[in-house]
């Protein structure tokens, strides 16, 4: 029953950070459209691919055991967040571009080590609490990129900024991945998507609280200029366009988050 459980949550877990990995879509229309990628940033994208790749890393059998959930869904974010990344390459000016490749060449050259070392360096227990570190600590950076909405919405006291959807999928897939977790007796899951579930959490308490207030103080919103990967150079799928022009919840974290997406996203 247990593992039937954990199978369950699994690909809960899964479905929700698909979503999430796939919220920015509406952002990258409006880039490719406008062959710009005018004030957005492209490092939230390189350092969720950088999330994607140590998770799937972390879940593939012979690191972790009976987390090859993790790696399924983190190998898909992997490849979506790549593709964000050559959208972002090809349409940024010069000075950005130049900037991005330097952030993905160290990425790829941090996930090396991190391979390289846990392949030839690290054999059973030591292998799998080396990459679950690694993963975790992206994962819960990940996580913490809605912080920058939190603060906002407390400021502003308007949820404006800050969908429904986007609150109960970020909560949704980072209590799938806890439970999951949980259930599987891994603290490098369940720390931190737990950390997410919580974050999320918060995020649907404001959304109550404030909820009657939406769209009011526009003006004091705009001048923080609020657009994910812009004000604030943190992980996750991102929220893109602070108001949302991809308000499909970020899809619903970004999780961000991370997660998304995380190690469970």
């Amino acid at each position: 029953m247990e593992n039937t459980l954990h199978f369950v949550f699994g690909i809960f877990g899964n479905a929700f950070a698909l979503f999430l990995f796939l919220a920015p879509l509406i952002t990258f229309k409006r880039i490719v459209k406008k062959r710009s990628t005018e004030q957005f940033s492209g490092i939230p994208y390189v350092m969720t691919l950088l999330n994607c790749l140590l998770s799937c890393w972390y879940g593939l059998p012979f690191v972790s055991p009976n987390n090859l959930l993790v790696s399924t869904i983190n190998g898909t974010g992997a490849a979506i967040e790549s593709v964000y990344v050559l959208i972002f390459l090809i349409f940024a000016p010069k000075k950005e571009k130049g900037k991005i490749l330097g952030l993905l060449s160290l990425v790829l050259a941090v996930f090396a080590i991190v391979v390289f070392v846990s392949l030839f360096a690290l054999h059973g227990n030591a292998r799998k609490l080396f990459c679950g570190i690694a993963a975790t600590v992206f994962s819960i950076i990940m996580y913490g990129s809605p912080l920058t909405i939190i603060r906002l919405v407390i400021k502003t006291k308007s949820v404006e900024f800050m969908p429904f959807f986007l609150s109960l999928f970020v909560f949704l897939c980072g209590t799938s991945w806890f439970i999951f977790g949980l259930l599987g007796k891994d603290p490098f899951v369940a720390i931190p998507n737990g950390f997410g579930s919580g974050l999320g959490a918060v995020q649907l308490i404001l959304y109550a609280i404030y909820r009657d207030n939406k769209g009011q103080n526009k003006k004091a919103a705009a001048d923080e200029s609020l657009e994910m990967g812009h004000v604030n150079d943190s992980l996750g799928p991102t929220f893109s366009d602070a108001k949302f022009d991809n308000t499909i919840i970020l899809a619903l974290v970004e999780c961000h988050f991370q997660f998304r997406v995380s190690e469970g996203s």
